[in-house]
C-alpha cells in the first residue's frame, strides 16, 4: 500500500468516527401524560404507578429510555360569593 492511500484511508476514517459514535448513542424519548385530575387526588399515585409498570413491560423505563413529563388539571379555584 502506497503511503497516499494509507493517509487517505486513515483520513476517512477518522472523518466517519463521530458518526458512527453518535449513532450508537440511544435517543431518549419524551413524553407528555395529560392528567384530568388535580396533583392531589388520592387516586392518582396508584394510576402513576401502574401505568410506569406497563412501560416497563413494553421495555421503556424511565430515565433510561423515556422521559415523562406530567401535567395536572390545576386546582378548582375557591369562589366567595
Amino acid at each position: 500500500m502506497r503511503r497516499r492511500d494509507f493517509i487517505t484511508l486513515i483520513g476517512g476514517a477518522t472523518a466517519a468516527w463521530p458518526l458512527a459514535a453518535r449513532a450508537q448513542q440511544s435517543a431518549m424519548r419524551r413524553v407528555g401524560v395529560l392528567i384530568a385530575l388535580p396533583e392531589n387526588d388520592p387516586e392518582l399515585q396508584k394510576w402513576i404507578a401502574a401505568f410506569r409498570r406497563a412501560l416497563e413491560k413494553l421495555g421503556w423505563s424511565e430515565g433510561r429510555n423515556v422521559q415523562l413529563d406530567y401535567r395536572w388539571r390545576a386546582p378548582k379555584a375557591i369562589s366567595r360569593a
